[in-house]
């Protein structure tokens, strides 16, 4: 059974995208709200902060040991204490923050955009690839999240996070999406999706703000399931450790009032469980 457990307690106003390094063997994730990176040591327990500038919405690991981070002004470079701003996104939408990335086999980093005050629909999708940054097709969102990708990177994954909408778009060999489609939606009453991650079956396990949990998809859109947790707002999981069959789940105290969270004491935790099938070995960016 996949019954979560606090892997370390961190009390995040909005813990969010959780990525494994193979290489280092830990897991980077950060606080939005919070502007915090997190990485967090499975062997030993320990979690090392570091101040972020802004509102840094993804981290994602280089294969020099630097860091990709995407924070409010647009993608950046960390090394040794520094942050360098490599890539402008939106400046002319000044409201707007990164949210969620990935990477693609092919080494391109993905990445969303959303409206901070989470009211207009102004965000967007952006390929990262060869120092170039290109916006994609799908229609504004006020929140996105994601994107993921199928086990071949034949197929992408996105999140209309305030619709409870998953969508699904074929990805050619150039590395562009085609026309979305609705792969899935989440009912009313079931929280509003959050992050997606795909394991090695193709199964797509997207996270539940307000829905305390995690809820799994087959690759037909087919609901499989749901991994509950004692925290109502899990935002995104990872795949991790030596076999990647170790799970780790952002969570958020973010909406929440002092009585739920009284009643929620590991708000904003990284959670932790264990699975039967591996999740996808992660890949560095080729930027």
């Amino acid at each position: 059974m996949m019954i979560p457990e606090v892997a370390v307690k961190v009390g995040a106003a909005l813990g969010e995208g959780p990525v494994w390094d193979i290489a280092r063997e830990c897991l980077w994730f950060v606080d939005i709200k919070g502007h915090r990176l997190h990485r967090f040591d499975p062997k030993t327990g320990a979690l090392e902060s570091t101040a972020a500038p802004e509102e840094p919405g993804w981290v994602v690991p280089l294969r020099d040991g630097a860091l990709l981070v995407g924070a409010k002004a647009g993608v950046h470079r960390h090394a040794r204490g520094a942050f360098t701003l490599l890539h402008a996104v939106e400046q002319d939408l000044p409201g707007n923050r990164l949210n969620d990335a990935a990477v693609h086999p092919d080494g391109s980093v993905w990445l969303g955009t959303m409206d901070n005050a989470e009211d207009a629909p102004s965000g967007g999708y952006y390929r990262l690839h060869a120092g170039v940054c290109t916006a994609l097709s799908p229609k504004p969102m006020i929140i996105t999240n994601g994107p993921a990708f199928s086990p071949d990177g034949r197929t992408v994954y996105l999140v209309d996070t305030l619709e409870r909408t998953i969508l699904s778009a074929p990805v050619d060999a150039e590395g562009h999406p085609g026309v979305t489609r609705i792969f899935a939606r989440v009912p009313p009453g079931m929280g509003y999706p959050d992050g997606p991650a795909v394991d090695s079956a193709g199964t797509v396990w997207v996270g539940l703000f307000g829905g305390w949990g995690v809820v799994r998809f087959a690759p037909d859109g087919t609901m499989l399931g749901k991994v509950e947790f004692p925290v109502a707002n899990v935002t995104k999981i990872a795949f991790g450790g030596a076999d990647l069959t170790t799970v780790y789940a952002t969570t958020a105290r973010k909406g929440l009032s002092q009585g739920e969270l009284a009643a929620q004491p590991a708000a904003g935790d990284l959670f932790t469980f264990t699975v039967e099938v591996p999740g996808l070995a992660p890949e560095y960016p080729s930027v």
